[in-house]
C-alpha cells in the first residue's frame, strides 16, 4: 500500500478542513488507517486511528470531538474530518497504515508524505 496525503492549507482559528489520505492497492481494505501529526521541533504524534473494517476509531485527547476520522474503503480513502481548529494545531499531518493498531507512531509501517496545516489565530 502506499499513501498520498492532501486537503491541508492555512485556515483562520475555528474554521475546518478535510484532510485525505489515498491508498494505492488492492489490499487497503486489509489495513488499520491512522493520522499523526509533527509540529515543529517536536516528536509526531498520534491523531486519530480507524480499523480495517471501520468500526473502531480512536483519537487523541486533544483532538476528540473536534475531529473525526472516516474511511470508504470501496474508494481506498480515509479521510480527517478537522472543525473548530485551534493554532495548536498546526502540523504536517501524516496518514499512516499498518495491520496492527496502537497510538505509537513507531508501530506503523506504511506513511504517506504528510500534508501541512496551519492554522493562524
Amino acid at each position: 500500500v502506499q499513501l498520498q496525503a492532501s486537503g491541508g492549507g492555512l485556515v483562520q482559528a475555528g474554521d475546518s478542513l478535510r484532510l485525505s489520505c489515498a491508498a494505492s492497492g488492492r489490499t487497503f481494505i486489509e489495513y488499520n488507517m491512522g493520522w499523526f501529526r509533527q509540529a515543529p521541533g517536536k516528536e509526531r504524534t498520534f491523531v486519530a486511528f480507524i480499523t480495517s473494517s471501520g468500526l473502531s476509531t480512536s483519537y487523541a485527547e486533544s483532538v476528540e470531538g473536534r475531529f473525526t476520522i472516516s474511511r470508504d474503503n470501496a474508494k481506498n480513502t480515509v479521510h480527517l474530518q478537522m472543525n473548530s481548529l485551534k493554532p495548536e494545531d498546526t502540523a504536517v499531518y501524516y496518514c499512516a497504515a499498518d495491520q496492527r493498531v496502537g497510538t505509537t507512531p513507531s508501530l506503523w509501517d506504511l506513511w504517506g508524505q504528510g500534508t501541512q496545516v496551519t492554522v493562524s489565530s
